[in-house]
């Protein structure tokens, strides 16, 4: 059973832990952060209880530790999928970590899939469409048969 392991800012978890849902009902074993495991099982997907490190700068180990197991979740992983939806007014929203994610994967050679559209408005654009991603526009119906048939071309 192939592993996708789901890329997201933490204010998209919830979604996140939804698709983890639909896509295991498709024959996927799925990787979601740490953090959105954590907030599925409490119930609270504040992320303002969870980024502690903004009132406490100290506190950035902690996300030095958070990005250091998702990087692994990735390696672990055969394909990455990111979640991008709108976030302060900018639709289609991928960050700067997200965008890290999207490079390791790159690096270490596993498909990548986009659900939504590209951030038109990124500054982050050209490196984006760089690591060649497989855009679902939308639709995560799209996400079994477009990773079939990437598979079936290797």
């Amino acid at each position: 059973m192939p592993t996708v392991t789901i890329c997201t800012s933490a204010s998209f978890y919830r979604q996140a832990v939804d698709i983890q849902e639909q896509l295991e009902a498709a024959g996927f074993d799925v990787i979601v952060p740490r953090t959105a495991r954590k907030m599925k099982e409490t119930g609270d997907f504040d992320v303002d209880h969870y980024k502690t490190w903004f009132a406490d700068p100290g506190d950035y180990g902690k996300k030095a530790e958070l990005i250091r197991a998702h990087f692994e979740e990735i390696a672990k992983g055969d394909a990455v999928l990111i979640l991008n939806f709108e976030k302060n007014g900018k639709q289609n929203y991928i960050g700067g970590n997200v965008l890290m994610e999207m490079s390791l994967a790159f690096w270490l050679k596993k498909p990548i899939f986009v659900l939504n559209d590209a951030p038109e408005d990124s500054a982050y654009l050209e490196e984006i469409y760089g690591v060649l991603p497989v855009f679902l526009h939308g639709d995560i119906a799209r996400f079994k048969a477009a990773y079939d048939k990437l598979n079936e071309s290797v």
